[in-house]
C-alpha cells in the first residue's frame, strides 16, 4: 500500500474553529485543488455532532475524492477539576465514534495529555492521563479506531502548553500504555523542535509505535539561532523568529525521518499540517512529500 498524504488547514484553523468565518465545507471545496489523498479533520471544525450533519461532511469529503484518515482532538486530561477531566474523557469517547463514522475502521483519533497546569505535578498528571487513556481503550476497540498520542506543543485554544510536551514525559507516558493494536504515536517533527528536542532522536525512540504523522517545517528568521530562542525549560515556544514555510526546506531533516520510517516499514498516513503562508505553500509541500515517498518507499509508489 502506498504512503498516503492528507492535508490539514492549519492556516485556516481559527477561521473554521474560532471565528467561524469559514465552514468545514468551505475548506473541503478549497482542498479539491490539492494533490492529497485525504483530509484530516479537527473536532473544533464541527458545529454539531448530529448524525445528519456529520454524514453531510463525510459525503462532501468523499465527493471531493478524499478519505478522512485522522480526527484531531485535544482532550485535557490534566485539568485539576475532576468534573472537567470527566467531560474530557466523555468528549474523547464521542470523538472516537465520530472518527469511525467519518473515517471508517483503523482511522486515527488523536489524543493528547492535557495542559501543563502549574499546580499539577508530573506524577499526578501522568496518573490522570494514563487512567483516562486506559478508560478510552475499550471504546477504541469497540469502534476499531486507533488512538494516536501526539508529541504536541499547545492546542491553539489552550492557556498552557502540553503536559507531555518534553520528550522524557512523553516517553514515560507512552511506556505506561503498552497496547499496540488500538494505541500508538501521532508523530510531529516540528513539535519536537518547538519542545527543544531532536525530532530524529525522538522518532528513533518511537518509530515502532508510530501510527500517523504530521508534516510541516520551521525556519529561523535571519540572524536568529535556536539557542537564543530557548526558554528556561529548554522549549522554544512559538517565537516569531521560528517561522513556517514549505515543508522540506527548513530545520527538519526529512531524509532522516523518511529513512527511519522506511526502515520500520511504515504504512500509515502523513498529513501536511501547515500552509500558514497560503494554499500554494501547501501545494509545494505536498509535492515534496510525494517525492520523498517515491524515493524512500519505491516499492509502494
Amino acid at each position: 500500500m502506498p504512503i498516503r498524504l492528507s492535508a490539514f488547514p492549519k492556516c485556516y484553523l481559527d477561521d473554521i474553529a474560532g471565528t467561524r468565518r469559514m465552514s468545514v465545507f468551505d475548506w473541503i471545496a478549497m482542498a479539491r485543488e490539492l494533490d492529497a489523498d485525504g483530509l484530516e479533520m479537527y473536532d473544533g471544525f464541527f458545529t454539531s455532532l448530529e448524525p445528519g450533519y456529520l454524514d453531510e461532511i463525510g459525503e462532501q469529503i468523499h465527493a471531493a475524492g478524499f478519505a478522512m484518515p485522522m480526527l484531531c482532538c485535544s482532550p485535557d486530561f490534566t485539568n485539576p477539576d475532576a468534573d472537567a477531566r470527566r467531560r474530557a474523557i466523555d468528549r474523547e469517547a464521542a470523538m472516537i465514534a465520530v472518527t469511525r463514522r467519518l473515517g471508517g475502521p483503523r482511522a486515527v483519533c488523536r489524543v493528547l495529555s492535557g495542559q501543563r497546569y502549574p499546580e499539577v505535578s508530573r506524577a499526578q498528571g501522568l496518573e490522570w492521563v494514563t487512567s483516562a487513556i486506559h478508560e478510552l481503550l475499550p471504546v477504541a476497540r469497540e469502534y476499531d479506531i486507533i488512538l494516536g498520542l501526539e508529541n504536541h506543543y499547545k492546542d491553539g485554544f489552550w492557556r498552557y502548553p502540553e503536559f507531555a510536551q518534553k520528550q522524557d514525559v512523553f516517553l514515560e507516558l507512552l511506556a505506561s500504555i503498552p497496547d499496540r493494536q488500538h494505541f500508538g504515536v501521532q508523530y510531529d517533527p516540528s513539535n519536537a523542535l518547538v519542545a527543544g528536542d531532536d525530532p530524529v532522536d525522538l522518532l528513533q525512540k518511537v518509530a515502532p509505535r508510530v501510527v500517523s504523522m504530521h508534516a510541516s517545517d520551521r525556519y529561523l528568521a535571519p540572524g536568529a539561532t535556536l539557542e537564543e530562542l530557548r526558554q528556561s525549560d529548554g522549549t522554544l515556544g512559538y517565537s516569531p523568529n521560528l517561522r513556517h514555510g514549505v515543508t522540506g526546506q527548513g530545520l527538519n531533516d526529512y531524509h532522516a525521518i523518511f529513512r527511519i520510517l522506511a526502515e520500520h516499514q511504515y504504512r500509515g498516513w502523513i498529513s501536511l499540517e501547515d500552509g500558514m503562508n497560503g494554499m500554494q505553500e501547501m501545494a509545494d509541500s505536498l509535492r515534496f512529500l510525494r517525492q520523498m515517498s517515491a524515493q524512500y518507499f519505491p516499492e509502494a509508489a
